[in-house]
């Protein structure tokens, strides 16, 4: 399916790419907005923020110090848990989790922990999986250009055939006889406008003479798209059309072809399937040189299979 008319997601990949932002919740409670600044008051200029440097050493714990880029780092990684708070107290519910996990962690040393096998597999394979997210950030992403990502517009574009989308009204009503005597009186020069406004049960027609606006194909039920579709500009069905709805009679505005979207608007669809592309294309590739055996037919069958789809 072309990215024009989905959003690809490197979630789908079923991957830990570590690219996606956190989901952050609504904060429970609204602050009140200040009252506006009279007009004619000059707004001071907002001084430029001072430059951090991360090695500054915000605390120390046990004597280990515990810098600003660890700090920005716990915010980071724990931005859920704080997205509830207000701004202005998240860096010291950072620091405190930072605080916390430090001197529980020496603790699990001091009692031995860290030598638990369970353990030790488990942080050789989060260390894997963020070398893994290092790898696609540097070794993917940051390598993505703004030349490919255009050159992927165009060739979706290029790719994607043209369609046609009309502009239609329609008269809604609940039978096939109710139907037939409003076409019998555009028939007879009735105007379809005002007699939508008069007849159709739609509630958005009932003030817009039926209007619908633009839609493309697969956007109505079937028996609406088809029959909309097959009319001519400006005519309207002479026979009721019936569907899950009611009885359908249907006037044709306009039509014309269905225009791309511009880059801009898609842009970010179009980096992400490069970077979908590159990521799989980076896997094949190491694939190929490694080793991989799995004694197992049956699973290595699943596997082979999950592959072989990417």
């Amino acid at each position: 399916m072309s990215l024009l008319f989905r959003r690809a997601s490197l979630a789908s990949l079923g991957l830990a790419f570590g690219l996606s932002a956190l989901s952050l919740s609504p904060l429970m409670a609204q602050e009140t907005a200040p009252a506006p600044a009279p007009a004619d008051a000059a707004a001071p200029a907002a001084a430029p923020a001072a430059p951090v440097d991360p090695n500054k050493v915000i605390a120390t714990i046990n004597g280990q110090p515990l810098t600003e880029a660890d700090l920005v780092l716990a915010e980071g990684e724990l931005s859920q848990q704080f997205a509830q708070l207000p701004p202005e107290q998240r860096r010291a519910a950072a620091l405190s989790a930072a605080i916390e996990i430090r001197v529980m962690a020496a603790q699990a040393v001091t009692s031995g922990l860290d030598k638990d096998p369970d353990f030790q597999r488990r942080m050789a394979f989060l260390q894997q999986r963020a070398l893994h997210g290092e790898m696609v950030e540097k070794g993917v992403v940051d390598k993505v250009t703004d030349a490919e990502v255009r050159a992927r517009y165009d060739q979706e574009i290029a790719n994607t055939p043209p369609t046609n989308e009309v502009h239609a009204r329609h008269i809604l009503v609940k039978t096939k006889e109710e139907a037939e005597a409003i076409i019998k009186q555009l028939g007879g020069g009735a105007d379809f406008q005002k007699l939508a406004n008069e007849h159709t049960s739609d509630p958005s027609g009932k003030t817009s003479g039926g209007d619908l606006g633009w839609f493309g194909p697969g956007q109505m039920v079937p028996e609406f798209d088809k029959a909309a579709f097959a009319l001519e500009v400006g005519k309207y069905t002479e026979q009721p059309v019936q569907s899950q709805f009611g009885w359908h009679v249907i006037k044709l505005e306009d039509k014309r072809t269905k225009q791309p979207p511009a880059f801009d608007d898609v842009k970010d669809q179009a980096k992400q399937a490069v970077i979908r592309d590159k990521y799989f294309a980076l896997v094949k590739s190491l694939r190929a040189g490694a080793k991989v055996e799995i004694p197992d037919a049956n699973l290595k069958k699943a596997v082979d299979t999950l592959e072989s789809a990417k």
